[in-house]
């Protein structure tokens, strides 16, 4: 959103950001332009949240949520596939896919869906995803719509990527990129910090920021035209998952519930992986990190532990409860982190320690906004390869190793 200089002034001075233009004369006109750009278009509302933090931590009464465990699923896969294929062929489904993040942890400088994971062949994480989806759009017979989420920094490398790839045998027509809005990140203090002269410090929303900006693209006119009533959202480094999966939108459908969430059992108590459950009566997630000894021992009426299902980041939402809770927006989860920002003087620094906070959405927010979840319980070693560092737990070689398992020629 462009406004003038005097709009900028007031706008920081509100706010007390005034700094933000210490280099403006020192701009050429095309970056002023950039710089009013990025200051008309920043929420700075949020600014004021890392004052506030214990606030937004507060969390209610964590009770159990059961599965649909896998006998449950494979006495009505029939019945369940069948209703999701009808959805599918319909049009009613569509794929989201967040790949909104950098393979840093992998070594890269690139979109982490570009890397290259084969050994005897060239096979890229996007390639998976992609040949995952295409045995659900041969096996329904349609194409499905599938929208890309990248970001500010992967945005033009991920679509230039995928244009000369063709999109490895997907439809060009039916696929969609939007951009993932930014937030500003900020020193303890609330100040936003300088990335360059002409240039606020940010970062990406959270994962829980993507229908947002789905809206701000103008994506939910176009899910609205098509007809589009349940998105598949799933994040780009499980390179196993099935997405848009027919025994999954039925058994969803079915149970009527207006969101699905695919769960796996948890390897250990402590795994790294957000649990699944109620909290004050409503469906949620536990992340790992928050999880205390005492619903790491809790058990269920049958004596099962009672937080065993963990979450994979492939969940299902109805559009028109999604376009609810987003209306009443989500909370907001201030976190810190090492930004990299210009010094008194003017000279780039890259921290080694974290320095500030950045401001995030959280898909699991999402999940607790929504007034009923079906968590899905998919075979692990069937479902569940992420791609999270380049070798040990959740690494490039686990991700092979399972590959392997499961037929795929690296």
């Amino acid at each position: 959103m462009s406004i003038t200089l005097a709009q900028a002034k007031e706008k920081l001075k509100k706010y007390g950001q005034e700094h933000v233009l210490k280099y403006y004369d020192e701009l050429s006109a095309e970056g002023q332009a950039a710089l009013l750009e990025q200051i008309g278009g920043s929420d700075m509302d949020i600014l004021d949240s890392c004052k506030h933090q214990e606030e937004l931590l507060e969390r209610g009464v964590i009770t159990p949520l059961a599965a649909m465990e896998l006998p449950e699923i494979e006495a009505n896969r029939e019945s369940f596939t069948a209703t999701g294929i009808e959805a599918i062929r319909a049009g009613k489904v569509a794929a989201v896919l967040l790949a909104g993040g950098m393979g840093t942890r992998l070594g890269s400088d690139d979109p982490k869906g570009v890397y290259n994971i084969g050994i005897t062949r060239e096979l890229y994480i996007f390639q998976c995803l992609v040949n995952n989806l295409m045995e659900v759009v041969r096996q329904a017979d349609t194409w499905i719509h599938l929208f890309v989420m990248t970001s500010d920094k992967n945005h033009e490398a991920t679509v230039k990527f995928l244009t000369e790839h063709e999109f490895f045998g997907y439809s060009a027509e039916y696929v969609h990129f939007f951009q993932q809005k930014m937030a500003l990140a900020v020193d303890y203090d609330g100040k936003v910090y300088m990335e360059e002269k002409g240039k606020m410090a940010s970062s990406p929303n959270g994962n829980g920021g993507w229908f947002v900006s789905m809206e701000d693209a103008g994506l939910v006119d176009l899910i609205h035209r098509e007809g589009i009533e349940w998105l598949n959202a799933f994040a780009v480094d499980n390179v196993l998952q099935r997405i848009a999966d027919p025994c999954f939108v039925g058994a969803t459908i079915q149970r009527e519930c207006v969101a699905g969430a695919k769960v796996v059992g948890k390897v250990t108590p402590d795994e790294k992986v957000g649990a699944i459950c109620l909290e004050d009566g409503r469906p949620s997630i536990v992340e790992y990190y928050d999880m205390t000894q005492e619903l790491m021992d809790a058990k269920d009426a049958q004596g099962k532990p009672a937080y065993h299902f963990g979450v994979i980041l492939n969940y299902l939402f109805n559009v028109e409860e999604l376009e609810h809770i987003v209306s009443q927006s989500l909370p907001l989860h201030v976190v810190e982190k090492k930004i990299p920002y210009l010094n008194e003087a003017g000279e780039p620094v890259k921290p080694q320690e974290p320095n500030g906070y950045k401001f995030e959405n959280l898909i699991l927010d999402m999940i607790h906004q929504m007034g009923s979840c079906l968590p899905f319980e998919v075979v692990r070693e069937k479902e569940f390869a992420p791609i999270k560092n380049k070798t040990g737990i959740d690494s490039v070689e686990s991700a092979r190793e399972l590959l392997r398992q499961n037929g795929v020629t690296l």
